[in-house]
């Protein structure tokens, strides 16, 4: 597999959200907005490419017994780096996120990466398959947010271009479930047509 089709079967064809139906938590939670969809994509991006660099450097040397307890520490030492600098540069955006920011730890994307791929392979293929998988989340999460937000407040980004107010049920949680299962029956449509 070239290095290109490691980051675009992460993107499309193993697409977290859309495919995978992994992350679903931080995916109806988070994306009540554009903004906060894409800073989550963002976010597990971040954890996502480091923790598979890393798992892939200590994969063989740890033993078979321990290597999930291992693979977790691995990841929440980089979510934890990545709390404190969000704290640090974007708080407004780390308290919006809040608690789903400390539970990247136990995503299901970025564990299922580490055991599926991350040990099994090397840093550079680990880090492109971090990449591919990493962006298939961000673009599903913005994608996800800016429906929502369109919909519930005739606003995309915080810009308000339709005035009046929008249809509520969209920020909520009722209208994650509609959006996702829509965006999820046109994604796999456009893959079965390909």
């Amino acid at each position: 597999m070239s290095k290109m089709q490691l980051i675009t079967k992460g993107f499309v064809k193993d697409n977290p959200t859309f495919v995978l139906l992994l992350g679903m938590c931080p995916t109806l939670a988070t994306t009540t907005s554009a903004i906060n969809g894409l800073s989550m994509g963002l976010a597990t991006l971040f954890v996502l490419v480091l923790s598979n660099m890393a798992i892939s450097l200590v994969a063989k040397v740890t033993p078979d017994k321990v290597h999930i307890p291992v693979y977790i520490v691995v990841i929440a030492t980089f979510v934890t780096v990545l709390q404190l600098l969000m704290q640090a540069f974007t708080p407004a955006i780390y308290s919006a996120l809040g608690v789903f920011i400390p539970l990247i730890v136990v995503n299901c994307i970025i564990l299922g990466r580490a055991e599926a791929f991350a040990s099994k392979h090397n840093v550079i293929d680990s880090a492109l398959d971090g990449i591919g998988v990493g962006l298939g989340f961000v673009v599903s999460l913005t994608v996800i947010g800016i429906v929502r937000e369109i919909l519930g407040s005739g606003s995309v980004f915080g810009w308000k271009f339709i005035t009046g107010d929008g249809i509520l049920a969209f920020i909520m949680a009722p209208g994650a479930f509609l959006v996702l299962g829509y965006l999820m029956v046109l994604f796999n449509k456009y893959l079965a047509k390909k």
